[in-house]
């Protein structure tokens, strides 16, 4: 008989491991829903079942709600600062660890190939806990000197906002999760999680590990159920007193709504229709591969993908068929094929979203330079696109598809700053932009012009936890990463106390 090889091996424990169904972890016990329901994720790349987990609903929310606000009026508050730390720490190192078992659940559960599960996922997670814990200790208030008749000491404190809910969304839910979890936990939060119905399975596994961690009872609560339950259940919770929510603006403007009973603070991520321009005058060596990467990878399926290209007409031709033929060539199929640069989508509802909006371009005039259409085989493949002649009142370049479709536009040696930037603003949207040139000045020019929460030049790359991340208008409210990320999960409270 064969020996299995290392990737076998880890299938076969991740089919033992979840022939029982995944369940809920509140106040440090892990329970099977009230209702005893569940419901099933699916493997995109075959569309085959892959795990039963709970289906939470109120009655779930509520307990975690409570044991979250317990810990956070009990055990977690006397937790100091470098303790806080030890354990984030120990939560990344756990992670680090299961490296392997965890970027296998990433592409089985989310369709991604399992080189960039184990860079992006794993990886992202890890580096996200370490620089998170480096703030539990560094988070500051300050003095002031006040205008008031006679002598005081006026001084103001930064404290933990309280008990958060925190959604993560579907296309990086591992890494996601731990850049909101490490903030949360380092500002002294405690937190009930929420992961997207479509992939939960990397963070039942998570929280297993922050158990292991040693984090107390009911300061990490784990709920998995859909949007429309456990979601709106948790964003309504007047027990709650802030939501993180990275996800589609849609959601995002349900859950404004929801806030608004006990005013609770929120953080949102939402949508993006990021551009990407590129000049005659950059380095195309550089710039056609990254523009291509910029949304092809991940299937298109990324917040801040580069979804619109607006290239100068003077190397227009070049660019678009440098991009082109790195559609042609990079491998769509199995994610954990090893040559494998593009999965499937998430789901067949994505499918159809993303397949819309090519038909609705087509309708609507824009020419297909290559892709266009499904993958043919099992699996919700769809084939990476780039559409040209596209206008600005068309859907497929006013309207997040989260795909792997590029819309592409000319633009004049003519144009100016105002020009270009009034093209990069036309959208609802602000979250990225990027812009290749060797011309620093303008490329300044049109930084300061786009109204995105991001920009790069002249460089591609992908989250650093250093960094503020949000946008714009429709993009969001408030930043995560850095140290607006911290602030972000904490009060201010001025206290003055007379001294005469």
């Amino acid at each position: 008989m064969n020996a299995q090889t290392p990737i076998e091996t880890r299938l076969s424990a991740f089919r033992e491991r979840w022939q029982t169904p995944g369940k809920l972890l509140i106040g440090g016990e892990w329970r099977e829903a009230a209702s005893g329901e569940t419901f099933a994720t699916e493997d995109p790349s075959t569309g085959d079942k892959l795990a039963d987990v709970a289906s939470a609903g109120e009655a779930d929310v509520d307990a975690a709600v409570a044991a979250a606000r317990k810990a956070f009026e009990g055990s977690w508050s006397k937790v100091k600062p470098d303790e806080r730390a030890r354990l984030i720490n120990k939560l990344a190192d756990l992670i680090e660890a299961d490296g392997e078992a965890l970027a296998l659940t990433e592409t089985l559960d989310v369709g991604r190939p399992i080189q960039f599960s184990r860079m992006i996922d794993v990886g992202g997670a890890v580096g996200q806990l370490r620089y998170q814990a480096g703030w539990a200790t560094k988070i500051q208030g300050e003095t002031n000197e006040i205008s008031a008749p006679g002598e005081w000491l006026s001084y103001v404190l930064r404290e933990p906002v309280g008990v958060v809910g925190q959604i993560v969304p579907w296309n990086f839910p591992l890494a996601m999760a731990a850049a909101k979890l490490g903030p949360a936990l380092a500002a002294g939060c405690t937190v009930v999680l929420k992961p997207a119905e479509q992939t939960p399975l990397s963070t039942i596994r998570l929280a297993e590990l922050a158990l292991e961690a040693g984090f107390p009872e009911g300061v990490i609560n784990m709920v998995t159920g859909f949007g429309r339950t456990a979601g709106a259940a948790l964003a309504a919770h007047p027990d709650v007193d802030k939501i993180a929510f990275t996800g589609s603006t849609q959601t995002g403007r349900a859950i404004i709504e929801a806030s608004k009973s006990n005013f609770k603070r929120i953080s949102l991520e939402l949508g993006g229709k990021s551009p990407t321009f590129i000049f005659a005058d950059a380095d195309l060596k550089k710039a056609i591969p990254a523009a291509a990467m910029g949304i092809f990878f991940n299937a298109g399926q990324v917040c801040a993908a580069g979804s619109r290209l607006f290239v100068q007409e003077d190397v227009a031709d070049q660019v678009l068929e440098g991009i082109a033929g790195m559609a042609r060539m990079l491998r769509v199929g199995q994610t954990l094929d090893p040559e494998t640069m593009i999965g499937p989508l998430v789901s067949a509802q994505q499918l159809d979203r993303v397949t819309g909006y090519i038909e609705s371009g087509r309708n609507e005039g824009a020419s297909v330079l290559v892709g266009g259409g499904r993958k043919d085989g099992p699996g919700w493949f769809v084939e990476p696109t780039v559409l040209v002649d596209t206008e600005a009142s068309m859907a497929v370049r006013r309207e997040e598809i989260f795909g792997p479709v590029l819309v592409a536009t000319r633009f004049s040696s003519a144009d100016d700053a105002d020009r270009l930037a009034a093209l990069g603003n036309e959208t609802e949207y602000g979250l990225n932009a990027t812009i290749w040139t060797r011309d620093i000045g303008m490329a300044h020019r049109l930084a300061r012009r786009l109204k995105s929460g991001s920009v790069r030049i002249n460089g591609a790359g992908g989250v650093d936890p250093a960094l503020p991340l949000g946008g714009y208008k429709a993009s969001g409210w408030g930043r995560e990463n850095g140290k607006a990320g911290i602030e972000a999960y904490t009060e201010l409270k001025a206290v003055s106390v007379a001294l005469d």
